[in-house]
């Protein structure tokens, strides 16, 4: 890989450019670190409004799969990235013939699937020393009753599509037989994967940095609350966790990187459970291979944020050692916010909000509040721990944001 200096020309003329496929809000903040840095940049987008496309040099505003489409981003940049997994991996292999794609299509792949996700966390098992919990394949009817019959150990558990699911979504939860048969055929009877229901006292994650040259940095664990399957709060600060454990998990987060020879940034996310350790054991459950919510805190607390790191190993430049200055806390923002109790649209008090001390609010430019939706992000960092739980609960309970008791 040669590297992709900000503000050079090549031999065409072209300046240096940085694409990206998908026009959401992990796309926006990747264009806004690329800009800083004097990268120009192009999205491929459906969506004319798309919060990417509205702040990017280039908006190329056609479908993923559009040939016309993706030979104008190859010709338009020297590199290109996705801003999720669900884009269809053999669009990245069409784009790495011509130009370097971070992550490659085959990583994509993996995290496109439930299924090969568990297989490869598996086989670096040994290395990483973190495994996946007890789980099944369910794809055909035979594999369904094989599973009623022979695996009750995994009920209660919650049944996932192997693909397309997030944020909640393409997940039910079953506490027997009878309830896994009806989930699989409420899902549509497509390919699933059955996890048991672990006793988990925690949730965290990892995010890791890899160069094309192998070079790796990382940031120290977050821990993560879920509400309704959406993160609603990370934490982010040292004694977040116990200590042993944040190694544990920041080591074992390199090694799946290491082992899929990945370049960019990845999100590994972990499940800690009661086992009766002192500190409780370490699950991992899911990687996605990009800058993540639950890492957007490093744009306010930290001295280089998960996208700029993303630049960084794409364009083929060192990576940076982040440093984290001060401790964090994030609350997410989902549509509910911009309505009250009744269902009636209101403004947030965003007066009441920033006028909180060390708040930073991030909105991401959608035009359209839903329930569900992630519309923004408030972070709020402090000289302490105390002060910035103390300002997060403050902030919570304005906006009538979930998991108070976990602020």
């Amino acid at each position: 890989m040669t590297p992709i200096y900000p503000g050079s020309v090549d031999a065409a003329g072209r300046r240096a450019t940085l694409g990206v496929l998908g026009g959401g809000q992990l796309g926006r903040m990747f264009l806004h670190a690329a800009q800083r840095l004097g990268y120009f940049t192009a999205v491929l987008d459906p969506d004319a409004q798309s919060p990417a496309g509205l702040v990017s040099h280039h908006h190329i505003r056609t479908g993923y799969d559009d040939p016309a489409g993706l030979a104008q981003l190859a010709q338009l940049c020297q590199a290109i990235t996705t801003e999720f997994e669900n884009v269809p991996a053999q669009v990245l292999q069409t784009l790495a013939q011509t130009r370097p794609v971070a992550p490659g299509a085959a990583v994509v792949g993996i995290a496109q699937n439930r299924i090969e996700e568990k297989v490869h966390f598996a086989a670096c098992a040994d290395v990483s020393g973190v495994s996946c919990g007890p789980y099944a394949v369910i794809e055909t009817p035979a594999q369904l009753q094989a599973v009623q019959a022979d695996r009750p150990d995994l009920l209660p558990g919650i049944l996932k599509t192997a693909r397309l699911g997030y944020d909640g979504k393409g997940q039910v939860r079953v506490k027997n037989a009878a309830e896994l048969a009806a989930a699989w055929a409420e899902l549509g009877s497509v390919a699933c994967v059955l996890e048991k229901m672990l006793p988990l006292t925690a949730e965290c994650s990892v995010l890791v940095a890899r160069g094309w040259d192998g070079q790796v940095v990382s940031f120290a664990p977050q821990r993560n609350v879920h509400v309704d399957g959406i993160l609603a709060v990370t934490h982010a600060y040292e004694g977040n966790l116990p200590p042993p454990l944040a190694t544990r998990a920041r080591d074992a987060a390199v090694s799946i990187a290491q082992h899929l020879s990945y370049v960019g940034v990845l999100c590994v996310e972990f499940f800690v459970v009661d086992d009766g350790s002192a500190h409780g054991g370490l699950v991992v459950n899911e990687m996605a291979p990009r800058p993540h919510n639950s890492g957007h805190y490093t744009l306010d607390a930290c001295d280089a944020s998960q996208f700029d790191l993303q630049v960084h190993a794409m364009a083929g430049l060192p990576l940076p050692q982040p440093r984290q200055h001060s401790p964090a806390i994030m609350l997410n923002l989902l549509g509910e916010v911009w309505f009250d109790a009744g269902g009636q649209r209101r403004e947030p008090d965003w007066q009441a909000v920033l006028s909180l001390p060390g708040t930073r609010l991030h909105l991401y430019g959608k035009l359209d509040a839903r329930a569900g939706r992630k519309m923004g992000h408030l972070t709020i960092t402090g000289p302490d721990v105390a002060s910035v739980k103390t300002v997060a609960h403050r902030a919570a309970a304005l906006l009538s944001l979930p998991g108070l008791d976990a602020v």
